[in-house]
């Protein structure tokens, strides 16, 4: 099913969850490991994130360097695969600009259609560690609403190869990341709003958000959403925090802020263990607002943290 028949179909506020592709060397076992207790609860579908290969120079024998792309964590597509036959649920893939010709993305846009995968997350991805600001690929696509364009176009029989007559149309639900607190490239949040409200017009169907701490702002967010004239759904993403070094980490590399009786608790904690609970106690919180509402899902980023978001979903069961 894709995700808006999830949506229209629902009683109640739903359920899914973000997972990140094991690293290599590691077999699928472990994501099953982790995804295993958290099936508890019947995730309407389950997203799996995609990392785009990091530049690395390695050295040679003779001395000198050599320069090797290393993609960390392989196979998103493999893996979505295997969770829906696995757990017979849906799986929905990030698809990002960043490292991808339009021509492999294309590809693996087949390869996803061919599999019965008909949800994708469309992102333009982060910039590559190498990098200080994003650079698409050579003949890849720039922007977000590029690639949701390139996914339109197959989704009505449009490849990219000119003698491709009636070519057979894919049937990809999109949906697309949405920032609270504003994309920290936006020069504001209205700039930021009208870019969104571009992809929704070409065709986006619901949005995700990048996680945040402060309910107010995601029902700010929301209200001016709909007052841009922005209808589709609104899906909150929640992480949970679990120790201190994320007090700095998450608003340099995630652009988020973090409210001050949060932070006060969290500074005022001893150990990771007592953090996490701190963490787990706001995400309850956060989640029990989010529900009361109205949200159409609570979204959880589970990041490594399965047993956090399991004792967070059990207590708002």
């Amino acid at each position: 099913m894709k995700v808006t028949e999830h949506l229209q179909q629902a009683q109640n506020t739903l359920i899914s969850f973000e997972v990140l592709p094991p690293l290599k060397g590691k077999t699928i076992a472990s994501l099953y490991d982790h995804l295993d207790p958290l099936m508890e609860f019947k995730p309407s579908w389950i997203n799996v994130t995609y990392h785009r290969s990091e530049t690395m120079f390695k050295k040679k024998a003779d001395g000198t360097f050599e320069k090797v792309d290393v993609r960390k964590r392989p196979g998103t597509v493999g893996i979505c695969a295997a969770i829906m036959n696995h757990y017979q649920i849906d799986a929905v893939p990030h698809i990002i600009c960043g490292g991808f010709t339009k021509r492999e993305t294309e590809d693996a846009l087949i390869d996803l259609d061919f599999l019965g995968i008909d949800n994708v997350l469309v992102l333009r991805g982060d910039a590559a560690k190498n990098e200080a600001s994003f650079e698409p690929e050579t003949g890849g696509n720039i922007y977000a609403l590029d690639l949701l364009k390139q996914v339109c176009n197959m989704n009505h029989g449009v490849y990219l190869d000119e003698d491709i007559k009636n070519g057979g149309k894919t049937s990809f639900c999109m949906g697309v990341a949405g920032y609270p607190e504003k994309h920290f490239e936006a020069p504001n949040l209205e700039i930021d709003l009208q870019r969104l409200k571009q992809k929704v017009d070409a065709g986006a169907e619901y949005i995700m958000t990048q996680m945040f701490f402060d309910n107010q702002k995601f029902f700010d967010f929301v209200k001016a959403c709909r007052d841009m004239g922005i209808t589709v759904p609104i899906i909150p993403g929640l992480k949970p925090i679990t120790n201190k070094k994320q007090l700095s980490v998450l608003p340099r590399i995630f652009h988020v802020d973090l409210p001050t009786d949060l932070s006060n608790e969290l500074m005022k904690c001893k150990t990771d263990a007592e953090c996490e609970q701190v963490g787990t106690e706001w995400l309850i919180h956060q989640s029990k607002e989010l529900k009361k509402f109205g949200v159409p899902v609570l979204h959880y980023y589970t990041l490594g943290k399965p047993k956090v978001i399991w004792n967070v979903v059990k207590e708002i069961s």
